[in-house]
């Protein structure tokens, strides 16, 4: 398909998944903050449990969609959702695919987390606590970006410099891709010519890389991503936790745990919340 084919199959099902749902009565949300000069990709929505005071941990999410779809509002349910487990949660919207090719959406990524630092008194980060969440591409993307932090020889690739005193505390990778085994037609509207190796995550591990939760499910189409990623994190040191999600009685497709309506990606989203606070 192209970039707007994947657009438009992408949107009908997630109009599908969210329809009827509207902000949880226990969040306080903030939202269209620009944190970056383009008023239209560049912007932002911060949601906080209501009655929580003082500074909370951050989770920061890059959201997926194949590096051509995606922005705040489709998953603002889900980041609303991780909110209520204690966290101030940021959701941003980036540039994407044709218009903006790689490394775009890791510049806007760089530009949140420093704004998150920027920001800690007026939004209560706890900026100590710094977690990452991707799923999908952006699974793909929130890693680079760790590997960004923990590789200088990776970091050197890019013109852009990470905030000072930025740290990840850890990372969850949902359904994501962690090698180079796509098709290369997969990635024609994203990469530059020659670019291929840039994404490879697993290419760009050190032993400083975060603790992450892993978790893919049986109806995942990258679910054998996992199996090349786990070995090499244990092999660096890197501490892990992994969760293979559903079963032939009980099928788990590609990013279910967006679909806050079940009680699947109930359970999995407690669980990686409290995988985070476990790390404070």
């Amino acid at each position: 398909m192209t970039s707007l084919e994947t657009r438009a199959l992408f949107q009908h099902y997630d109009d599908i998944r969210d329809a009827g749902l509207t902000t949880p009565a226990g969040i306080r949300r903030f939202d269209d903050i620009r944190y970056g000069g383009d008023p239209h990709w560049q912007v932002l929505d911060v949601y906080r449990p209501a009655d929580a005071a003082g500074k909370l941990p951050v989770i920061v999410s890059f959201h997926g969609g194949a590096w051509v779809y995606g922005n705040k509002e489709r998953y603002q349910y889900y980041c609303m959702e991780l909110a209520l487990h204690g966290f101030a949660v940021v959701n941003y919207t980036y540039r994407l695919a044709p218009e903006f090719r790689f490394p775009a959406p890791l510049e806007d990524t760089n530009l949140v987390f420093a704004w998150v630092l920027a920001h800690a008194e007026e939004y209560g980060f706890d900026t100590g606590a710094v977690f990452g969440i991707g799923d999908s591409a952006g699974a793909n993307g929130m890693a680079l970006y760790a590997c960004i932090l923990t590789n200088p020889d990776y970091a050197s690739h890019f013109a852009f410099q990470p905030p000072a005193g930025l740290r990840l505390r850890a990372l969850a990778l949902n359904h994501g891709l962690y090698s180079r085994e796509m098709p290369l037609e997969s990635y024609a509207d994203f990469l530059p010519d020659g670019a291929l190796d840039e994404i490879d995550v697993m290419q760009h591990l050190t032993p400083q890389f975060p603790p992450c939760f892993v978790m893919t499910s049986n109806e995942d189409f990258l679910q054998h991503e996992p199996e090349k990623l786990l070995p090499r994190l244990k092999s660096l040191g890197v501490p892990y936790e992994y969760r293979f999600c559903g079963d032939a009685a009980h099928p788990l497709g590609h990013v279910f745990h967006c679909n806050i309506r079940t009680e699947d990606a109930k359970r999995i989203n407690d669980e990686e919340c409290a995988y985070f606070h476990s790390l404070r």
